[in-house]
């Protein structure tokens, strides 16, 4: 494989890998270099690659797994997971307050997890990953991938509504 055409197979999900570092990661400086770190791996292994189903797949989990051992390792051991893929389109400042709050509680909700419902979260809820591609990537079964994120999400309503109804009989 020449380097025109590992281009052409990595350019659809390049940005996916760097999204999944941001999210586990939140530097941008560590999560291109774990994009770049990932991408060298995939070109190393360029000649194999047609051994694979699915090339996005295997980089998928392979951000996923340098990810982790890198929130392991001393370096960044002051990094946390954060959600920041939040947009909105121009509503009132009082949504916007609201909304932000709103954003903040799910993002602590979410950093309370644990650190299975988090990764999954993020695959299905914000990269909108399938479920057979999430169940390769975190090495699961689709029904227990799925079970993961119905517990995940019942945890985020519980906690939301809990905040929400305070002071409120």
């Amino acid at each position: 494989m020449n380097q025109n055409e590992f281009v052409l197979l990595i350019n659809p999900f390049k940005d996916k890998l760097f999204r999944l570092a941001k999210r586990l990661l939140v530097s941008t400086e560590e999560a291109e270099d774990a994009t770049q770190e990932i991408l060298v791996k995939l070109w190393s292994k360029n000649g194999n690659l047609d051994a694979y189903n699915s090339v996005e797949a295997m980089a998928m989990t392979m951000t996923k797994n340098y990810c982790l051992d890198q929130l392991k390792s001393k370096r960044a051991g002051n990094l946390k997971i954060v959600h920041n893929n939040y947009t909105d389109r121009e509503p009132s400042l009082d949504k916007k307050v609201e909304d932000n709050d709103s954003l903040n509680w799910v993002e602590k909700i979410i950093d309370q997890l644990p650190e299975q419902q988090r990764l999954i979260i993020q695959l299905r809820d914000i990269e909108q990953c399938e479920f057979s591609e999430i169940a390769k990537i975190v090495e699961m079964n689709e029904t227990a991938v799925r079970v993961a994120l119905s517990r995940a999400r019942k945890t985020i309503r519980e906690y939301m509504l809990k905040t929400h109804s305070y002071g409120v009989q």
